[in-house]
């Protein structure tokens, strides 16, 4: 992004207060990151107030600052001699909004047509969707994505704003964790594409029932500019009853019936990767593929990328071409690796809830091979009512998918850990993941195939983590 700090302001609504500067660098919410050019987002956040880390922004380069805290501002720039211009607003996080929301009409002003921006919403798959969709548009032309999963009020907008005049694509992921969540996230965006992967039990606490979960879900449809097709799961009875909702072209993908991008003839190989025969319009005949990613429940994020791509607008042979190809590349998603001692570790654990825990269980078997089974899970955060029912289910998965041993951490998991010994499997729970880490390395042996899964928030990745650094390669 490349304005003044007065254009910055005018865009926001906010007062500029201070010496005038052009923004030429990337916007921040974080000081550490500031740059030279850098235009410096202070939220106030539940760990820390980016108002005292203005000094920092500043020194890293950063040539202003939206603020919402003028006399917090000026005590953390006391003494710095910082030229760091001020825009003071009432919100910055909605100030943020408010900007990536100028900057990307001001895009497609310039260029009508020269840009594509496409979205994924559901309870389970919308980060390997994201990644997957990047790298398809990205053999196309220029391409931004989000790092990670930043798909919420603050990253979806930071992403928005890394696009420029030369940018062809921006794919963008949409979370929410209660109603209004993603109707807010496309009137900053709106969308050329939309899809919608599951609707599940994600969040449950903010929703309160699964039509609810459907009901926020469906609000990306709504954000759809004029002439926008939506992309619908046709394997999901809730997704496809959002048809209606859209306002043009509704297009559907399945692995298990009639849809307008399909797999069939699906097999299985070593480490659970799919081969598959992929349908897709324009293709004139199906193509052969076989995925790099594994797990049998990615056929359908591959076939979401497939279709958002066919969306954004790349030749359908370019798609066919690279969707094999396509990994993923955020961090703890079904991340597979073997370390040492031959331990083949399934780092699965940047989130969970019953839709995708029954998946990365249900990959188990098939990527895990004769070797012993050992399922590490912390506790699954905000399912609401659901949650012990859904714990207790996991358990049930544990078992079948003939763990010899389920770890559990936290207290929310042992109804897990509780039904798995029901059933004959062998247990061992902590209370949290500093305790898990202290003895996991005793209760594992060389040759184990480990899967790590739970809820961001409850700690498992940590515990994925010092598995990679305790057994190098």
């Amino acid at each position: 992004m490349r304005r003044a700090l007065s254009q910055v302001a005018a865009a926001v609504g906010g007062r500029l207060i201070g010496a005038e500067a052009t923004v030429s660098g990337p916007v921040v919410t974080d000081s550490r990151q500031a740059e030279p050019g850098s235009l410096f987002v202070a939220v106030a956040g539940e760990r820390t107030d980016g108002h005292a880390h203005l000094a920092q922004a500043a020194a890293g380069g950063a040539v202003g600052a939206l603020i919402s805290d003028l006399p917090a501002a000026g005590a953390a720039l006391e003494g710095a001699g910082s030229e760091l211009g001020l825009i003071v607003v009432p919100d910055t996080v909605e100030a943020l909004g408010a900007l990536a929301r100028a900057h990307l009409a001001d895009l497609r002003a310039a260029r009508p047509g020269g840009l594509s921006v496409v979205a994924m919403t559901g309870s389970v798959g919308k980060t390997t969707t994201k990644d997957l969709t990047r790298q398809l548009l990205a053999a196309d032309g220029p391409t931004v994505a989000p790092r990670a999963s930043f798909n919420n009020e603050i990253g979806l907008p930071l992403t928005v704003l890394q696009t420029d005049e030369d940018t062809r694509h921006l794919v963008l992921e949409m979370g929410a964790s209660g109603p209004g969540h993603i109707a807010y996230l496309t009137d900053i965006a709106p969308l050329d594409g939309a899809a919608v992967l599951m609707i599940g039990h994600a969040h449950m606490g903010g929703f309160g029932s699964i039509e609810g979960v459907a009901r926020a879900k469906a609000e990306i449809l709504d954000g759809l500019v004029a002439g926008g097709r939506a992309l619908l799961n046709a394997d999901d009875p809730h997704c496809l009853e959002l048809a209606g909702r859209a306002r043009g072209e509704v297009l559907t993908f399945s692995t298990q019936g009639p849809a307008d991008i399909r797999a069939t003839g699906i097999e299985m190989a070593d480490g659970a990767h799919a081969s598959f025969d992929l349908d897709l319009p324009g293709l004139g005949r199906p193509r052969r593929i076989t995925l790099a990613l594994p797990g049998r429940h990615n056929i359908s994020n591959a076939l979401a990328a497939a279709g958002l791509a066919l969306i954004a607008g790349p030749d359908p042979e370019l798609i066919a071409a690279e969707l094999g190809g396509a990994r993923i590349e955020s961090p703890h998603r079904m991340d597979v690796s073997t370390l040492g001692g031959d331990l083949l570790l399934i780092d699965d654990s940047y989130n969970a809830n019953i839709d995708s825990m029954t998946a990365a269980l249900a990959a188990l078997p098939e990527m895990a091979g004769q070797r012993r089974r050992v399922v590490i899970i912390s506790e699954m955060l905000e399912l609401g009512e659901s949650s012990h029912a859904d714990h207790i289910r996991t358990g049930e998965l544990a078992h079948a998918a003939d763990a010899a041993l389920l770890v559990g951490i936290g207290p929310g998991a042992q109804a897990a850990l509780e039904a798995a010994e029901r059933r004959g499997t062998a247990i061992a729970g902590y209370p949290d993941a500093d305790a898990a880490i202290a003895r996991i390395d005793t209760l594992l042996r060389d040759g184990d195939a480990v899967l790590v899964k739970g809820s961001n928030g409850s700690g498992a990745w940590r515990l994925a983590d010092h598995l990679k650094e305790a057994r190098p390669r």
